[in-house]
């Protein structure tokens, strides 16, 4: 089968599209045929070796994909071969207490599918029947692959962990982003008043469109005093910031007191430097974050008949580097996705 390929540690333009053996199924496994993947952040961070996990080489990238099953182990009864589906990326053991409570993601083993085993940018992945879930009748392949880590992330962030309640305010940043758009779209189910930032000018109106109330210009506005004004000095009841060392003490900043703030990305580094007064002395709740359950996941499906993943553009599986520098680039809204 053909398959995107590191031989190792690098950059995106390394990327080979090249022939690996089909995977063989196990007694509880599921072997799909995969017609979309879309990308994320995570498959930079593998590709450059900056995962904090030993990732077999030669390595086939990425962990959000949908597709067809096209076989299915002898244990396996509730998915069959022709079933059109979406792979949850969330690999757990399935076996510890953890698992058999429902809070599969905090498994001592819980890993992001493609990390520590071989990813979906292939004709064929195979992934533990668990988890693999009956695609929505309304999505297409290719909004389907832009659901796993972005909605999983944002619903047990903002929902699980930072207990949304209707008519709150929430500030997310990087609101253009896959994450970002699927935050919008999850707190404006609680008619939350959301407050997000683009980078660039263009980005505001679109943004807007998907939801959000107010959308700032990071580079040029004053957040910071934007959100003092809009709430009348209340501030925000959660603060969403997947960005990091940059912007984690505006996160402060901007929570209200006894709010929540959460934490789950750092494109602009991990180490940064807090005033831990302004933490107790606000009474905040700070929320660390990796992506979530298979739980959350089956509630999230529901949730398509309201609204849909943003997608950006769709690069067919031979231009995978031209989506890949795409995403670097920061040039777009929502979500790319390669069509295999």
């Amino acid at each position: 089968m053909k398959a995107a390929v590191i031989e190792k540690f690098g950059s995106y333009k390394d990327l080979k599209i090249t022939d690996v053996p089909k995977p063989k199924v196990g007694c509880d496994e599921v072997l799909v045929k995969v017609k979309a993947f879309s990308l994320n952040h995570l498959d930079l961070w593998v590709i450059q070796g900056s995962y904090p996990f030993d990732i077999p080489m030669p390595h086939i990238v990425a962990s959000d994909a949908s597709g067809i099953v096209e076989e299915v182990g002898n244990c396996v009864d509730w998915i069959k071969p022709g079933d059109e589906v979406i792979i949850f990326p969330g690999i757990s053991c399935g076996r510890c207490e953890n698992c058999l409570s429902g809070k599969d993601n905090l498994c001592d083993n819980y890993f992001p599918l493609g990390t520590k085993n071989q990813g979906v940018a292939a004709e064929y992945v195979k992934v533990p029947a668990l988890n693999v879930f009956k695609k929505p009748k309304s999505l297409t392949f290719e909004e389907a692959a832009a659901i796993g880590i972005t909605y999983t992330t944002m619903w047990h962030g903002l929902v699980s962990r930072g207990q949304i309640q209707p008519n709150q305010t929430v500030f997310i940043h990087g609101g253009a982003s896959g994450v970002g758009t699927a935050g919008i779209q999850i707190a404006k189910l609680y008619n939350a008043t959301v407050i997000t930032t683009v980078g660039d000018d263009w980005k505001i109106e679109k943004v807007k469109q998907i939801g959000a109330d107010y959308v700032f210009n990071y580079k040029k506005d004053d957040v910071l005093q934007n959100v003092q004004e809009i709430t009348k000095g209340k501030m925000c009841d959660i603060v969403v910031d997947h960005v990091g060392q940059e912007t984690f003490n505006l996160s402060i900043d901007l929570t209200k007191k006894g709010g929540h703030v959460i934490t789950f990305g750092v494109t602009t580094g991990a180490e940064p430097t807090i005033n831990l007064r302004k933490i107790f002395g606000k009474n905040l709740d700070i929320h660390g974050v990796y992506m979530g359950t298979k739980g959350e996941f089956f509630k999230i499906l529901r949730m398509f008949e309201k609204f849909k993943p943003v997608i950006d553009s769709v690069y067919p599986f031979e231009e995978i580097v031209k989506a890949y520098e795409k995403l670097v680039s920061r040039q777009f809204v929502g979500k790319i996705v390669v069509r295999v």
